[in-house]
């Protein structure tokens, strides 16, 4: 989402639509997705209750991220997302590679999505084929972002609303569960059974390592409000809300929901490929509450679904008008979405459906591509902190009057890029993940070819001198507000 503004000339631009409780809807419905509803179980069967400390562990860092990524977005906000602000700290190079990274990155995790979406809709409707379940969920998803930007901020409002509730709802059962001392054939719902078992690091330290694989893919999206930058009203008020509530959504939603689950039932009675979430219903012999479950599983792979036709839409719209992809993706409709990029994004998610006839095993074609996307949404995340590091060298002026500082500066930057190492090397440590990391950089690679390609294009170049441009205008004011010490976030 790349955009310009285009006042100059009147051009068709997208419009500030999403409200407060959009904003803050989406970055929540953002960083709870089917990694935590389908994934947590392979997490769980890898590292037992250390799961808890690999989702703190890995929101902590992430926290960083966006704290980065909110402070360079508010530094010029002719920024529309952060490929803008990389394209004009590092150079145009690294708004072509994050934009189209990040644009694969949502295809492929739309396409873990509608897999998980025809794995859960098999239990429910077993005879119906897949291929009628997956057409019938891109064409639902293409309709929903057809209509205005507040058509999508208001669906995925109630998206996000319903994941919320029945995570809390979880919780609520669960405790009452446990201190009822509720009985099942796994034995009875208790807190010691997080470590009765082997205890917190059963599998020991590489069991605790094997959870980072999947649990990583948990939280892509988590950067998802960046991407709304261009459509959010009152960018300067409702980012840092959004971004500062991610410890919070981590704590409640990942850690406490993990903690609930493995103590209504021993950790060892979860499976990869299965739903915890639906799991622990069944083992205490709730069907009905199971089959409602599933239906809220469903609807967060909806969700995310439905994040990813967003974000990959607007990032191709803004590639388009910086001459970094085909003009005709440019294009708005009269209700001001790019319905061109949306079209395209909807037909390359249906070769999830090809995806899955090609295996026999939906788990591990979930696995393949979510270990893909989880690479590729590092390396957008790592662009971001070469991007801070950037800016705090060539205007550190602009850092010293922003009013919403990264904590921790530049050290942590450095800590969280040990931290992606450490993510990388765990990647290695099981066959399904080490073959997707060794077929990612084939991406890179062909990017790099394109790229080579375009960057001599007089059209790219003029594009990306209109570019940038319009956001040396916008630097100017913001370093005069500066010099003056009345810099307005």
């Amino acid at each position: 989402m790349t955009t310009k503004t285009l006042t100059s000339n009147q051009e068709p631009h997208l419009e500030r639509q999403l409200s407060n409780r959009h904003i803050q809807l989406i970055a929540i419905g953002g960083a709870i997705g089917t990694g935590l509803f389908m994934g947590s179980g392979k997490t769980i069967s890898a590292a037992g209750p250390s799961v808890i400390f690999v989702y703190m562990i890995i929101g902590f860092m992430l926290f960083f991220v966006m704290r980065a990524m909110g402070e360079l977005l508010l530094s010029n906000l002719n920024y529309k997302s952060f490929s803008d602000f990389a394209a004009d700290l590092l150079g145009p190079w690294a708004g072509f590679f994050t934009g189209w990274t990040y644009w694969f990155c949502w295809v492929i995790t739309g396409i873990a999505d509608v897999i998980a979406i025809a794995g859960y809709s098999k239990e429910l409707w077993p005879g119906l084929p897949l291929w009628i379940l997956g057409l019938a969920t891109v064409a639902i998803l293409l309709l929903l972002n057809l209509t205005t930007v507040k058509a999508f901020g208001e669906t995925e409002f109630w998206f996000a609303l319903i994941k919320i509730i029945a995570i809390a709802a979880l919780i609520v059962v669960g405790m009452f569960m446990i201190f009822t001392g509720f009985q099942s054939d796994a034995g009875p719902a208790t807190f010691t059974n997080l470590w009765n078992h082997g205890g917190f690091f059963p599998n020991e330290f590489m069991g605790f390592v094997a959870g980072f694989q999947i649990a990583v893919f948990a939280f892509v999206g988590i950067e998802l409000v960046g991407t709304t930058a261009a459509e959010a009203k009152d960018p300067e008020k409702n980012l840092p809300k959004a971004i500062n509530s991610i410890p919070i959504r981590v704590l409640l939603f990942y850690v406490g929901a993990l903690i609930i689950l493995m103590s209504v039932t021993p950790w060892t009675q979860f499976q990869a490929g299965h739903s915890p979430f639906i799991a622990m219903f069944s083992l205490a012999g709730l069907g009905a509450a199971a089959t409602v479950v599933n239906l809220v599983v469903l609807s967060s792979a909806m969700s995310s679904a439905n994040s990813g036709i967003y974000s990959t839409s607007r990032m191709v719209y803004g590639l388009a008008r910086e001459g970094d992809a085909p003009s005709v993706f440019g294009a708005l409709s009269r209700r001001k979405v790019p319905q061109n990029a949306l079209f395209l994004s909807c037909v390359l998610l249906l070769s999830g459906v090809v995806l899955m006839y090609a295996g026999q095993d939906i788990g591990k074609a979930f696995d393949m591509v979510t270990t893909v996307s989880a690479v590729c949404f590092v390396f957008v995340w790592s662009i971001i902190l070469v991007s801070y590091l950037a800016f705090r060298r060539r205007r550190p002026h602009l850092h010293e009057a922003s009013k919403y500082r990264m904590p921790g500066g530049i050290p942590m930057v450095w800590a969280v890029f040990a931290f992606f190492a450490f993510v990388l090397w765990a990647l290695t440590t099981q066959p399904d993940t080490l073959l997707a990391l060794l077929v990612t950089p084939v991406w890179f690679i062909m990017l790099g070819a394109a790229w080579l390609v375009l960057r001599r294009r007089p059209s790219h170049l003029a594009r990306y001198a209109a570019f940038q441009a319009d956001l040396n205008e916008e630097l100017e004011r913001e370093e005069s507000a500066a010099d003056l010490g009345t810099v307005k976030r």
